[in-house]
């Protein structure tokens, strides 16, 4: 091969962000350190991704079958990656396939192939491969039309939990309550689902939420690259939670079952590049389910690559091209290889941020379809201090976890608050404020627990930052304290010598940026709060 079709994720919209255009660029940067020529299709042109100097070709056309086959026809590259492109080019590279214009002009679909993304999209398909590789799921009801659906209105349990196929963000999908709610909500996942199918999946409300970043070569040597824990129980969509990484509230033996499932998932589909496995977790029990994968770099991949130092999207790229991960370099160490699972010996606390400042007549009300627009990232010793500082980093007026009022609160009724408890119940953007005020008034952990399903070791977390900020303790803003250093992020916990480490700023004694900087002044380095 010499030339690689590259398919971008399109305009950034509410409810999907823009982590992809930081994954299709890494890709395209890394498919060119290989010396392909590298030929980009991508309707953005307000994207870093669509600068002249990312790719050798670059098209700002429509991301459909016929202007990507007008591109080809012109082009005639030699293979394409699609799963760099978020779900817009995975999408629309399982339609060229589909339709046979791969076929027809030669391409070949390069890295997870076209039988695993079905495998792994078609609800009906991904259901029957994890129960033949014995991976519980949780149990659902596939439909592929309106009857079917109102066959339907009165059988499944409420509330349930619709889930389209080949959608976005949780596009068309959320957890309805009732018959009518249901039926409205399923003949809208119907329509926006590229297959016209969606799942109706009992609910987990309350259990646990985490993820698994995993890597497989074509060889079949897999890595776990990081695993993440929601703050928020199931129920919101994994990007409007806050997601900690790595997980705090797994026991050893929980988190080396789930990472085993893991890995046993993305062998069964042969995936070859970056996955993300998502599991349901019940807090009082060992039981998990297998709720979903990602057969490609997902907003999730990019929180993990930042998170740890590991460029996802860059050895998926080479992935792809045929290298396995112990002939990828680790950028970072430069020593290492890319089969090194990365270690963390700090926090990273990820919070979203919504657009409801613009629309304040809009629903705040958080559930299986992303409303958020983006999020920050915070690294820091312990949980507390990423947490504020992931708060001050959102730009909004609160600065730290200061005294909050929920909207219609009546005053005279006290700890008792209504609408304290609803605020802690119905998951919003504003949760993680409620949460502190209710243990400001003297709630229990456990009451609060009980109320809102997250976890007891987050709420003692949170409500140790709550007392901190009392009187006689006034710094609550996460502020770097007088004496601050930086500590180093390389992916390896100081293992090994690493020559272009980034760092966060910490309030401790021993400085990794002076000992770095003093070793190889010339070394570059990148310094981040």
């Amino acid at each position: 091969m010499k030339k690689i079709l590259v398919i971008g994720s399109g305009p950034i919209v509410i409810g999907q962000a823009a982590e992809f255009d930081y994954a299709g660029t890494q890709a395209c940067k890394s498919l060119r350190e290989e010396g392909y020529e590298v030929v980009l299709v991508n309707s953005n042109p307000a994207t870093i991704m669509t600068d002249e100097e990312t790719a050798d070709r670059v098209y700002i056309e429509p991301l459909t079958v016929e202007f990507c086959e007008r591109v080809i026809a012109r082009e005639r590259p030699d293979g394409l990656l699609p799963t760099l492109g978020g779900q817009t080019g995975l999408n629309l590279a399982s339609q060229l396939a589909e339709q046979g214009i791969l076929e027809r002009y030669g391409v070949r679909l390069l890295g997870t192939q076209l039988d695993a993304i079905r495998k792994a999209e078609d609800r009906e398909l991904f259901r029957a491969l994890m129960r033949e590789i014995k991976q519980p799921v949780p149990e659902s009801w596939i439909v592929e039309s309106d009857s079917e659906l109102e066959a339907l209105l009165d059988v499944v349990p409420y509330p349930c939990i619709v889930r389209p196929a080949y959608t976005l963000g949780g596009t068309g999908g959320g957890v309805v309550y009732s018959r009518e709610e249901l039926w409205e909500t399923g003949r809208k996942g119907l329509k926006l689902s590229m297959r016209s199918q969606i799942m109706l999946e009992r609910s987990l409300l309350g259990w646990k939420e985490v993820e698994y970043e995993v890597m497989r070569d074509g060889k079949g040597n897999c890595i776990t690259v990081c695993n993440m824990e929601n703050l928020d129980p199931m129920g919101v969509h994994t990007g409007d939670s806050i997601v900690v990484a790595p997980s705090q509230t797994l026991s050893d033996v929980e988190y080396h079952m789930l990472r085993n499932a893991s890995l046993r998932i993305i062998e069964a589909l042969k995936i070859e590049g970056g996955c993300n496995v998502q599991l349901a977790v019940n807090p009082d029990s060992f039981d998990y389910y297998v709720i979903e994968v990602n057969p490609r770099v997902s907003r999730s991949s990019a929180l993990a690559s930042k998170a740890t130092g590991y460029p996802i999207a860059r050895v998926a790229a080479k992935i792809a091209v045929g290298k396995t991960l112990e002939q990828i370099e680790n950028a970072v160490t430069k020593t290492t290889k890319a089969c090194f699972e990365p270690a963390l010996d700090y926090v990273v606390v990820k919070i979203p941020r919504w657009p409801f400042d613009k629309f304040p007549g809009g629903d705040r009300r958080l559930s299986t379809q992303m409303k958020a627009t983006g999020e920050v990232m915070a690294i820091d010793r312990t949980f507390e201090a990423a947490l504020l500082k992931a708060v001050r980093g959102l730009e909004v007026k609160a600065k730290g976890l200061d005294s909050w009022h929920p909207q219609g609160e009546d005053s005279t009724n006290g700890d008792a608050s209504d609408a304290l408890r609803a605020a802690l119940a119905q998951p919003t953007d504003e949760r993680l404020w409620a949460l502190a005020e209710a243990l400001r008034r003297g709630w229990s952990v456990e009451e609060v627990n009980r109320v809102s399903r997250v976890d007891p070791w987050f709420l003692r977390k949170i409500q140790g930052i709550v007392r901190a900020g009392s009187p006689g303790h006034p710094r609550q803003d996460g502020d770097a304290t007088e004496g601050s250093v930086y500590k180093m992020v390389d992916t390896c916990a100081g293992e090994f010598e690493s020559f272009t480490p980034y760092f966060y700023a910490t309030a401790e004694s021993e400085d990794d940026a002076a000992t770095v900087l003093e070793r190889r002044p010339a070394a570059a380095v990148v310094a981040m709060e």
